[in-house]
């Protein structure tokens, strides 16, 4: 599998959505994150947004969502049970397999993803984890998980002009969760989930010592 092409893939789309602002939708607010979707290009399902301001320095807001092996998300995000390094291609590119716990009080069974995750740093001074789903030989579907398929998603970390004690933090979330789940599970699943995301990052960097 070209995961150097599935990689830029990742990255190119993240981009795009961060960038394109047409077509999205809100369907939930907080005092953390407006969440939007749009139908996905990628796969016969939606794409969501969020964008909110962390209370944290960028650096301090991107320990809590790098992409690593016993990493801080695992401990935060209730979304995430594991996180497992697969392979490590380069520095900054690693195929990872993620596990998700039951969810939607049990009507969504635990899940397993694995993807091509790439870590890229932008001119604008901000920070991205970018990802989309591949095969990997080390890793086919496992009894007890419902082996499901990220489209390129992932969270994008940008630095505000003036406000070095604030970041604002984009998430994309485009995901087949596999299975034969109805629609409208998944439909309120992923807003709520992305709500509950924001706020217990907001709590995760609050907790934090200063770098």
């Amino acid at each position: 599998m070209d995961y150097e092409h599935e990689a830029k893939m990742a990255v190119d789309s993240m981009q795009s959505y961060r960038s394109d602002e047409s077509g999205w939708k809100v369907c939930k607010k907080s005092s953390d994150v407006v969440v939007s979707w749009r139908p996905s290009s990628a796969y016969p399902g939606n794409v969501y947004k969020g964008d909110g301001i962390v209370n944290g320095g960028l650096q301090k807001v991107w320990e809590c969502l790098k992409p690593i092996s016993n990493g801080l998300r695992v401990k935060w995000d209730s979304n995430v049970k594991r996180f497992e390094l697969l392979e490590q291609i380069t520095e900054d590119r690693s195929i990872c397999r993620t596990v998700t716990p039951s969810a939607a009080m049990g009507i969504i069974a635990p899940r397993d993803f694995v993807d091509v995750v790439v870590v890229k740093q932008c001119e604008d001074g901000s920070i991205s984890s970018n990802a989309t789903n591949v095969i990997h030989s080390s890793c086919p579907p496992q009894s007890g998980y419902v082996r499901g398929f990220n489209h390129p998603c992932g969270c994008i970390c940008v630095p505000i002009s003036g406000e070095p004690n604030k970041t604002q933090v984009f998430a994309f979330f485009q995901t087949d969760l596999g299975g034969l789940l109805p629609r409208s599970v998944v439909d309120s699943f992923f807003p709520s989930s992305m709500t509950e995301f924001y706020g217990n990052l907001a709590k995760a960097v609050k907790s934090l010592k200063d770098f």
